[in-house]
């Protein structure tokens, strides 16, 4: 390369030009070289010593999220799954009955099972003991080759433990078999020793426990929550019929347990979910047969609500976008209760059938399936795709589903009234829709009229808040960015939608506004492209009724735009709570937390709060003077939006360089339903319980 180009690159990366910037300097760096280069040289610079092999764990701490998924709470939780999996997976292959969990003190996991526990003799690839080669090698493990290993495994890529193992400060795992019990220790996935034995045991006692550390240095959450950890192993021990599955919390000395063990298999997981819900259905179905190789486990019960309830499983694992077996259910689902429905009258001869939206209406239902060799699309493990699997489910669950239909007769009859009339009310919605947003429609109606947009039509660029009250929305219209900004305040409260069909929804000036303002459309005509603002922001008053606004916008949200709320497009504004002024100095406030921090750092008092309200002019200048030699102290405790002036709202809660927002996601969907289900559905009686359980931990509630 010639000097002169190289020298030429060097001065304008360390020199840039200043009306240029440095993304212009950049960019003419590389002409620079690239001009001075001749083709036949470019790749010079570019040899077999760039070209980095990352051995052992090393890229899993390189690329934790490739592995787990973030380094959150998500991907710290997900630990413990890895390695919960594996005992599960004894359980699946019938060497196994129970698995245990303990948290433990200093952000320490412990899992056990009583399974076969991992080998330890010598590897004949490896070189090493068999649990040392599974516990610091990716892709190492029994759930490859022909026998020995595992006929149903979750795991199917054997990274689980060395995952976990690599994404550990400290880890110690324990192997129970032949009457001894082994030990290794490891640091960041690193052996600090070799396998040995520790001690003597039962000859019938077997299984392996696993100790380990999540790094600090990877996590930037490192504590484990005991709500997530039990949720999730529950859905695990209704998935695996006969596990029993225990969890200890030994955190702290109020020492909390869980014990799970559901004989009922996923028939108990569907009355569980149905737990507050009105029942339309009085027998859960459930099937539980293998066919073609293929265990399939259906369970389903109908409620009086308007909503689908469905989970897919493999193995196991949470088929979040279905896949092959849940095509093959409601393909049966539709075809048998269309039969059973022309047979017996329920449908005329020339009434149109029953759609597959009709009938999955107020369903909630499991379909589990275990096979040897599932194909998932990608690490998370989303989509089911093996072709065979559709068939078997179909078959198995159309032949007992005929078979209850005739044997109960009553909740046949329930089932299909709860279909037919889910179908005149799609035929309604559908009248009502065409009459609101019929296709095409957007394009030619009008915006909302209070809606004030802004001025890019970039939706990658702009974002939508929805105000409380036309009083926050004019400080909002003053305050906001127009360019980017858009506007649309809410007169009152919407409808509750967790009670009400898309027709009397489409009825409300509210909802209809924001549907139009979205631009997304609704149900069937659907159309995630056409979405007008990356994201949604509510902004409701600090206050219980800002809450309850905040509260029905998220319900109409998740039931009705749920691809929104998966994708990130939807947040909670965060306005300050308090304003805090000493002399010139300003601070906002998000919570009675912060108060008492800033109150400890200045060092006030009650005495010191307002002490200028306490001075009138009668009272004479010298005791003015007195007071106005110790700062004045005003805190202000914002009740709404609107007594906070255009710009003041901007600093605080409109500003992407200062706000706090937070965004809306559902980890656990299950719980998001019945939560859901709980705070906005008919049944009083578990809202009254859920609000006696919580009210002790409620702060400043507004009355």
């Amino acid at each position: 390369m010639p000097k002169k180009a190289i020298k030429k690159a060097k001065k304008l990366v360390t020199h840039p030009p200043r009306k240029r910037g440095i993304a212009g300097a950049e960019k003419s760096a590389k002409k620079a070289v690239v001009k001075g280069v001749d083709k036949k040289s470019k790749s010079q610079g570019y040899t077999a010593e760039n070209i980095m092999v990352l051995e052992g764990l090393a890229p899993v701490r390189k690329r934790p999220g490739m592995y787990i998924g973030n380094t959150a709470s998500t991907g710290l939780h997900h630990l413990v799954w890895e390695a919960v999996d594996n005992g599960i997976d004894e359980a699946m292959a019938g060497f196994a009955d129970t698995v245990e969990v303990w948290l433990l003190p200093e952000g320490k996991v412990s899992v056990s099972d009583n399974g076969r526990g991992i080998p330890v003799e010598r590897h004949k690839v490896s070189k090493k003991s068999a649990l040392e080669t599974v516990m610091t090698t990716l892709h190492a493990g029994g759930k490859f080759g022909e026998g020995g290993g595992y006929k149903v495994s979750g795991g199917l890529h054997g990274v689980g433990v060395s995952v976990v193992n690599a994404l550990s400060s400290w880890m110690r795992t324990e192997v129970r078999r032949d009457g001894k019990i082994y030990a290794q220790e490891y640091q960041k996935g690193k052996p600090t020793s070799k396998v040995k034995v520790v001690g003597t045991t039962k000859t019938d006692d077997t299984g392996t426990t696993q100790t380990f550390l999540p790094d600090s240095e990877i996590f930037t959450v490192t504590e484990f929550d005991w709500s997530t950890i039990v949720d999730h192993l529950r859905q695990q021990a209704y998935l695996t019929k006969g596990i029993k599955i225990n969890i200890y919390d030994q955190r702290t000395n109020d020492k909390k347990s869980y014990k799970f063990y559901f004989e009922g298999g996923v028939a108990s997981y569907i009355r569980h979910l149905n737990n507050n819900n009105e029942i339309k259905q009085q027998k859960v179905f459930y099937v539980n047969k293998e066919k073609d190789n293929i265990n399939v486990e259906v369970a389903f019960q109908y409620t009086a609500d308007f909503r689908e309830v469905v989970y897919a499983f493999a193995n196991n694992i949470h088929n979040m976008e279905g896949g092959s077996h849940l095509i093959g259910f409601k393909a049966a689902l539709t075809r048998v209760l269309n039969k059973y429905a022309r047979k017996n009258g329920f449908l005329k001869e020339k009434e149109a059938n029953l759609t597959s939206d009709d009938v999955r209406e107020g369903l909630t239902a499991i379909i589990s399936v275990k096979l040897a060799e599932p194909q998932f699309e990608g690490q998370t493990k989303a989509k089911l795709g093996n072709a065979e699997v559709r068939p078997a489910v179909e078959a198995v669950f159309a032949d007992y589903l005929e078979s209850f239909l005739e044997e109960n007769p009553r909740d046949a009859k329930d089932i299909l009234g709860k279909c037919l009339l889910a179908a005149q009310a799609r035929m309604a919605a559908r009248s009502a829709r065409e009459t609101v947003l019929r296709k095409g429609a957007l394009e030619g109606l009008t915006l909302p009229g209070k809606l004030a947009d802004c001025s890019s039509r970039d939706p990658k660029e702009s974002e939508l808040y929805i105000v409380e009250g036309d009083s926050a929305g004019g400080s909002a219209k003053q305050g906001r960015d127009r360019n980017f900004q858009a506007i649309l305040p809410l007169r009152g409260k919407i409808l509750n939608v967790e009670r009400a069909r898309l027709d009397k929804m489409l009825a409300n000036n509210e909802i209809k506004s924001l549907i139009v303002a979205m631009g997304t459309n609704i149900g069937e005509q659907f159309n995630m492209e056409a979405l007008r603002y990356d994201r949604i922001i509510i902004m409701t008053d600090a206050d219980v009724d800002g809450a309850h606004i905040r509260t029905l916008l998220l319900t109409f949200f998740y039931r009705h735009f749920p691809e929104l709320v998966h994708q990130g497009h939807i947040y909670i504004a965060q306005p300050p709570l308090y304003r805090l002024q000493k002399g010139k100095d300003i601070h906002y406030l998000y919570n009675d937390e912060d108060l008492e921090k800033i109150k400890k750092q200045y060092k006030i008092s009650e005495e010191d709060i307002l002490p200028e309200a306490a001075v009138t002019p009668e009272e004479g200048e010298e005791k003015e003077k007195e007071i106005q030699k110790v700062p004045r102290i005003n805190i202000q405790r914002y009740k709404g939006l609107g007594e906070m002036n255009p710009t003041q709202l901007w600093e605080t809660t409109m500003d992407p360089a200062t706000r706090l927002m937070k965004k809306v996601t559902v980890e656990e969907a299950a719980k998001a339903d019945e939560t859901f289900e709980i705070l906005m559905g008919a049944e009083v009686a578990p809202r009254k319980k859920f609000i006696q359980t919580h009210a002790r931990s409620v702060k400043n509630l507004d009355i």
